[in-house]
């Protein structure tokens, strides 16, 4: 991909605006991604922008300075909001699984690109309005561990088909992370998976003083903990870091054996400019996180956010119904990956209009008539379009020049001719013969 350098727009601060040209790309990518998706069997859903406040906090997390509330201007004095924009897609799909879940086919299979909205400091790769493309599969009782391997073969696939790389991918399992709270004594995982999903963002003294203050680790729990977080690499090297911490117990061994076996797995079927590794430093600080965990990054631009990322869970969608419904599923950063090989000047834009044919003449061609003929032309399938009030057939040919209209059927004194805008080429055309050329 090769193209200029872009500057986003900004009508507000995080809320990225595109012209025709980018965001015909943009729909590009996500017909190529519905393309993927679908040709693993997946079924698009879309749930509504609103979710109560109550199911968005379900979480886990606190979430109140990230979702937008809304209210409504004329209705001052209710009182606390009620509704909120989902801030991901994540949520709103379990909720949407408990509620339909006598019409759904299991395990089910759904694919979902909507809009997005998080009420976080604008910077590069973080806007407070984005598209998220997510796939998931939830089960009755149980998710296979093949859909782990799925997951992260779909990523792949579709990166590709986008023409996105280089890219790492980092798997990690909370079983694992779980099995470590047990090793250092604590009760729960959860607040040590929280603080080690900051890991690439504290220093070594910021993350001991986290350790220390947030979960009373004496200096040998944070000189594990610290040890654990730099176990990366493939099967052998997640083994033998594991045993080197002598870390083994019923959790912490379940969590390396799914590891291990899905990192061969996709071994198998990875492309050469992808990379992925067992990272045990990756936790996902999502309490509903419970097994394989996935982030993943661009190589040449390291400092920039995760572009992929997603999990297991097994109660997420319980929060929602008297029953255990686990799943997996991994999103798509789109916008942050689309945004940034758009600053980086690696997006080929697109077209500018998606005309592709103007029909123009000159004084002698009435306006009723060019009308006309655009609309036998349309019935072909083709679109098209005339410039109303502009009888200079040269100023209608730069207009379509400027618009990269491809091509300009253009009748004077009753002859009718397509011009290839590209290469210039004149040449005899008629309604009937222009559908035969499409049809063929």
């Amino acid at each position: 991909m090769t193209g200029a350098k872009t500057k986003l727009s900004f009508a507000i601060s995080g809320f990225p605006e595109f012209t025709p040209e980018v965001r015909d790309a943009e729909r590009r990518w996500l017909a190529i991604l519905a393309q993927v998706f679908e040709s693993y069997g997946y079924a698009n859903i879309e749930t509504p922008s609103v979710e109560t406040v109550q199911t968005l906090a379900s979480k886990g997390e606190d979430v109140d300075k990230e979702i937008y509330a809304l209210t409504r201007l004329a209705a001052a004095g209710e009182g606390t909001a009620k509704l909120a924009l989902h801030y991901d897609l994540t949520v709103p799909t379990a909720r949407y699984v408990a509620k339909n879940h006598g019409n759904l086919t299991f395990p089910f299979k759904r694919y979902q690109m909507q809009r997005c909205w998080r009420g976080e400091r604008p910077q590069e790769g973080r806007y407070r309005e984005f598209t998220q493309c997510d796939i998931d599969v939830i089960d009755q009782d149980n998710v296979s561990l093949a859909y782990d391997a799925e997951m992260l073969e779909m990523a792949v696939v579709a990166l590709t088909r986008l023409g996105v790389g280089p890219v790492r991918f980092q798997v990690s399992n909370r079983r694992i992370m779980d099995g470590l709270a047990q090793h250092l004594g604590l009760s729960d995982g959860t607040l040590l998976a929280r603080i080690l999903d900051k890991v690439d963002k504290l220093s070594t003294e910021q993350l001991s003083d986290r350790l220390s203050s947030d979960l009373g680790l004496d200096a040998a729990g944070i000189d594990t903990c610290i040890r654990y977080c730099k176990i990366k690499g493939g099967p052998d090297a997640i083994s033998d870091g594991m045993d080197a911490l002598g870390l083994s117990n019923p959790d912490a061994d379940a969590g390396r054996d799914a590891l291990c076996a899905l990192l061969a797995r996709v071994e198998q079927s990875r492309p050469a400019d992808f990379v992925i590794d067992g990272d045990l430093s990756i936790s996902r600080g999502f309490d509903y996180y419970t097994g394989v965990v996935y982030e993943a990054r661009f190589i040449d631009f390291p400092g920039y956010p995760s572009i992929c990322a997603g999990g297991r869970y097994e109660n997420l969608v319980g929060q929602f119904m008297k029953r255990k419904l686990p799943g997996v599923g991994i999103s798509i950063g789109l916008t942050r990956i689309f945004t940034k090989l758009l600053s980086e000047g690696l997006l080929e834009p697109g077209r500018r209009c998606p005309t592709d044919v103007l029909v123009a003449g000159d004084d002698s061609f009435p306006e009723a008539e060019a009308q006309a003929l655009a609309a036998q032309i349309r019935a072909t399938g083709a679109n098209v379009e005339v410039l109303p009030d502009v009888s200079r057939l040269d100023k209608q040919l730069k207009y379509a020049n400027d618009k990269g209209i491809p091509h300009v059927w253009i009748v004077r004194d009753g002859q009718h001719q397509l011009k290839d805008m590209t290469t210039g080429a004149q040449a005899d055309i008629s309604v009937e013969g222009f559908a035969a050329a499409r049809a063929e």
